[in-house]
């Protein structure tokens, strides 16, 4: 065992490794946002399958009741479901779910169904519920469509605040990114801005291509003696949600959502032809008035330093996975990787 590298489950931060001048949140998670919460289902038949759902639900949306929200497109190789609704509108109606792409639009049946459940929802006759999904045919068996309604349904109602769990987790148990496996991963940012305090939240389902980047140094699989995923198509994706409590209009957090998607080219992102690279932002304070756009920057920057965050705290949580025929997704080793870099 290489003496250097951290157990699974540890965060850019524990290590030093920290992106920006805002602090974090208690939680250093998108459930700092208050009212915000995060359940997974894991589904893991190795080798064949490793895949699962994420869901992340903001209070009692619904859709007399929708919250403010943005939504970005950088490269649109992907399936996020509701979205073209989410953008006319600026309004996010139903919890947001993650999963592998082939399961999406089963998730995103089965969150109907739950959605027209809640005694908020009894006269409900239309609804636009929003799934975003990342490709893990390389570590799953995609076609087996293994996410159900019960999977999504238990993911729905295990969401919960507090800390959130990383790496090969849910949505980011298939996944792999900038030559590493990667997985789930979250942050958060206090922002003191002309005398407002927000925070700002985001979580991300990393499998996207490129060549990592920790805090602007360059950093490949052979720097760390790490077998890489040889000569890998720059595709994948990458889902980026991100909620807040300042209180934005949906024009605003469109601007956020820009941003969120921005950061990837921090961590390394390629953006290639085969990636789709989205990022949702909802606000959880609806109806009151927004600050002036030139008050915005310091969300701006937050949110970039939150997403540069949570991939590195996917990659740092995720354990190396072997899928279907031998193919082997590598951890990121956090002990070769703090040498590589020295002091700070």
């Amino acid at each position: 065992m290489d003496e250097l590298a951290a157990p699974a489950g540890r965060r850019a931060r524990d290590l030093g490794l920290v992106a920006g001048r805002f602090p974090a949140g208690p939680y250093g998670a998108i459930t700092d946002v208050p009212g915000v919460r995060v359940g997974h289902v894991t589904l893991r038949e190795p080798p064949l399958l490793h895949s699962g759902v994420t869901a992340i639900v903001p209070g009692d949306v619904h859709p007399a009741a929708p919250l403010p929200a943005g939504v970005f497109t950088g490269n649109g190789y992907g399936k996020l479901i509701g979205s073209t609704q989410l953008a006319e509108l600026g309004a996010l109606e139903t919890p947001v779910l993650l999963t592998s792409t082939l399961s999406a639009f089963r998730a995103a049946d089965a969150l109907v169904g739950w959605m027209l459940e809640r005694p908020a929802c009894a006269d409900v006759t239309s609804l636009n519920p929003v799934v975003g999904e990342c490709n893990d045919g390389v570590l799953s068996d995609i076609r087996a469509r293994p996410v159900r309604e019960e999977h999504v349904r238990a993911a729905l109602d295990a969401a919960a605040g507090g800390p959130v769990a990383e790496g090969c987790t849910g949505a980011g148990t298939g996944v792999a990114a900038l030559g590493f496996k990667a997985g789930v991963g979250t942050a958060s940012r206090l922002v003191e801005a002309r005398g407002h305090s927000a925070c700002v939240g985001v979580l991300v389902q990393a499998n996207f291509g490129g060549t990592l980047r920790v805090l602007g140094r360059t950093v490949t699989p052979a720097d760390l003696g790490v077998p890489g995923p040889g000569a890998a198509p720059e595709a994948g994706s990458c889902m980026v949600v991100a909620a807040t409590d300042a209180p934005l209009d949906a024009r605003q957090l469109t601007r956020v959502a820009r941003r969120a998607v921005f950061a990837l080219a921090r961590t390394g992102a390629a953006y290639g032809h085969g990636s789709g690279d989205y990022a949702i932002a909802f606000g959880v304070r609806p109806g009151g008035p927004p600050p002036a756009d030139a008050a915005l920057d310091p969300l701006f920057e937050a949110v970039m330093d939150a997403v540069e965050e949570a991939v590195l705290n996917s990659l740092l949580a995720a354990t190396t996975t072997t899928g279907p025929a031998g193919r082997t997704r590598y951890a990121l080793p956090a002990g070769r990787l703090l040498r590589l870099l020295g002091p700070r």
